[in-house]
């Protein structure tokens, strides 16, 4: 009697396994790969960029330099978003 005792319960283990694969099987999602829709970012050629890249690559002689001032001055007008003041015509007697 102990032998089919042993047995049913071996079986009913081995039915509950089963059922909880399939049911695991049955409810996973699978999609198709995901593709990315949004075009790779490519930046664009910033000549401001190629700027502060030369003067990062400076060190501190660009402190002296006056393309790497106004580079800086453009950066950080940007960042801040301000628009760039126009600069004032020089009258002839301004010199």
């Amino acid at each position: 009697m102990e032998g089919k005792v042993l047995a049913r319960i071996a079986a009913i283990v081995f039915v509950a396994i089963a059922i909880t694969a399939t049911v695991i099987e049955v409810t996973r999602e699978e999609g198709p790969a995901p593709v990315s829709t949004a075009p790779a970012l490519q930046p664009s050629a910033d000549p401001l960029r190629a700027t502060l890249r030369r003067c990062q690559q400076l060190g501190e002689a660009a402190s002296s330099d006056a393309d790497c001032l106004a580079a800086w001055a453009e950066s950080r007008d940007r960042f801040l978003g301000r628009t760039p003041a126009p600069e004032a015509p020089q009258r002839p007697g301004d010199q």
